[in-house]
């Protein structure tokens, strides 16, 4: 038993290493902060684009989500950050990182916000339409609300993904919490950093579990 604790839950070792993994946190989230604004973003545009009247808009919107959903998240880092070099152009860690995942997540926010936006009675818009709102303003003000409304438990579910997602960038050495967690350990030979990392990620993302569970239970009523 004395074994584990020196081992898994060094205090002094957890100590001398918060830091460094507070380091790491920061980088996490300054990560999480640019992929879940993108791709919030840019899964919108897509959304509109693959629920668009026009065949040459929404067949090409709906490859690349089929493309971007089948392809492993990990698969699409390791090409950008180390193949986009052999065509020319240089990246650092964190931009290929920040573009794999959104370009990842895009994907399945498009999803949700489709699912969102079929879930709005076809009336709101009729009836917006026929109060003498246009197409945009009828989709901002009226369809849009509603759509984010109902389906706000998965975009809270998915914005906890990406946060667990995160730990994949440690395979280009960016410097988030699992990689400054991983580096912890080997220089001080001790398992206690990873332990530490691991009650980190569950004291940040354990409120956003209960927060989606919340209102999942809400939206059920």
């Amino acid at each position: 038993m004395d074994d584990f604790i020196r081992l898994f839950l060094n205090i002094d070792v957890m100590m001398r290493t918060w830091p460094l993994l507070m380091s790491g946190l920061w980088m996490t989230l300054r990560l999480c902060a640019v992929v879940l604004g993108l791709g919030l973003v840019g899964g919108l545009f897509l959304a509109l684009a693959a629920m668009s009247p026009r065949a040459w808009l929404r067949w090409p919107a709906f490859a690349v989500i089929d493309l971007l959903r089948a392809m492993p998240p990990l698969v699409l880092l390791i090409f950008i950050y180390s193949g986009l070099p052999f065509a020319g152009l240089d990246i650092t860690p964190f931009a290929a990182v920040a573009v794999a995942f959104f370009l990842n997540n895009s994907a399945y926010y498009a999803e949700i916000y489709r699912a969102g936006i079929r879930s709005v009675p076809a009336g709101q818009a009729e009836a917006a339409r026929a109060s003498g709102l246009g197409a945009a303003q009828t989709m901002a003000h009226v369809v849009l609300p509603q759509a984010v409304r109902n389906v706000l438990p998965d975009l809270l579910s998915n914005a906890v993904e990406v946060v667990k997602l995160t730990s994949l960038a440690s395979v280009v050495s960016l410097g988030e919490l699992l990689y400054s967690a991983n580096m912890a350990r080997s220089l001080t030979y001790n398992s206690s950093p990873l332990v530490l990392a691991a009650l980190i990620y569950l004291a940040f993302l354990w409120p956003m579990v209960r927060l989606v569970s919340r209102y999942q239970r809400k939206l059920a009523v």
